[in-house]
């Protein structure tokens, strides 16, 4: 059971990824919350669909690029495995705001992994944000009474944002996301 789901998951995000990075990245550069990351990042990774479901026993796969100054370094899946109170599926794109060399290193060095204590912030339709001497803040809601107040900053060199496209599912965590990158291989330039 556990396969198929993976499968399913793998089939979802492989199609999702026709449309793709400029897309998904355009939707967070629109939103008041996100844009300025675009502009005091080092770098960033783009992930435009992840799919997750589960029944008791869950998982998480994606696939993503890495930018740094506007350009492709290389590739990123993103897997987590996941046991526990949960139940439904879902498609998300999210994107993982690094805020200097260090954590530019640390992602890309080959394996990488979110601690228990690492969290999104999720954007939606009705997302608001506001800049102050404090720094960003961001409500998102459902409707005016589910209002919710989240600090929209980095933590331990990390900022992540995600993006509902569809489906339900009752689970939030990032703690357990193992991304592995692979460089960019740089181009030959024709001989003539």
């Amino acid at each position: 059971m556990v396969r198929i789901a993976f499968l399913v998951l793998v089939t979802i995000t492989s199609a999702a990824l026709a449309d793709s990075y400029q897309s998904t990245i355009a939707v967070f550069e629109g939103n008041k919350t996100v844009a300025p990351f675009f502009k005091n990042a080092y770098a960033y990774a783009i992930f435009p669909a992840i799919g997750k479901g589960g029944i008791g026993i869950g998982g998480s796969y994606g696939e993503g690029e890495v930018y740094r100054d506007g350009k492709l370094t290389g590739k990123v899946t993103l897997t987590k495995l996941s046991v526990g109170f949960q139940l439904g599926g879902q498609a998300f794109s999210e994107i993982i705001f690094l805020q200097d060399k260090r954590s530019y290193d640390e992602f890309t060095s080959g394996r990488y992994e979110f601690d228990a204590t690492a969290s999104a912030v999720a954007i939606t339709a009705g997302a608001q944000a506001q800049a102050g001497t404090t720094g960003l803040s961001a409500s998102a809601s459902a409707g005016p009474a589910t209002a919710a107040q989240v600090d929209a900053g980095y933590n331990k060199g990390m900022a992540v944002f995600t993006h509902a496209i569809g489906g339900l599912m009752y689970e939030a965590a990032l703690g357990g996301q193992k991304f592995k990158f692979t460089p960019r291989k740089p181009r030959l330039k024709d001989e003539v």
